[in-house]
């Protein structure tokens, strides 16, 4: 499997564990489905950046860190949005994006196959 695909594979099931956090927050449990597909989506766009740096780029280190900022970047945008009631509940959305984010950029640098090499 190449690195992109594992990407998407890893970030859907990740974002979805993500999401699933939500549900110790009372105030979301009632928007579980909506956030389970956006944290799933959101996790899918990082594998599949992480996975495409990870083909370029061959560091661990590297590329935990782009994972970490997408993931940042991606939950922020999240957060931004609030709740009906203007709530923005950036830590308890930006804290696991930015770990789930660096743990798919750890498994995209660490396994899934590189392009061939032209001879």
């Amino acid at each position: 499997m190449n690195k992109p695909v594992l990407g998407l594979g890893v970030g859907v099931v990740l974002g979805a564990l993500d999401g699933a956090t939500a549900w110790f927050t009372p105030a979301a449990r009632d928007q579980m489905t909506g956030i389970l597909i956006g944290s799933s989506v959101k996790g899918m766009v990082v594998g599949l950046l992480a996975g495409w740096f990870a083909r370029k780029v061959h560091s661990v280190p590297k590329g935990i860190a782009l994972g970490c900022a997408l993931g940042l970047l991606f939950a922020y945008l999240v957060a931004l949005g609030g709740d009906e009631h203007g709530n923005h509940y950036y830590l308890e959305i930006m804290l696991p994006g930015f770990v789930v984010g660096g743990i798919i950029g750890f498994l995209t640098q660490r396994w899934g196959e590189l392009p061939a090499q032209k001879a």
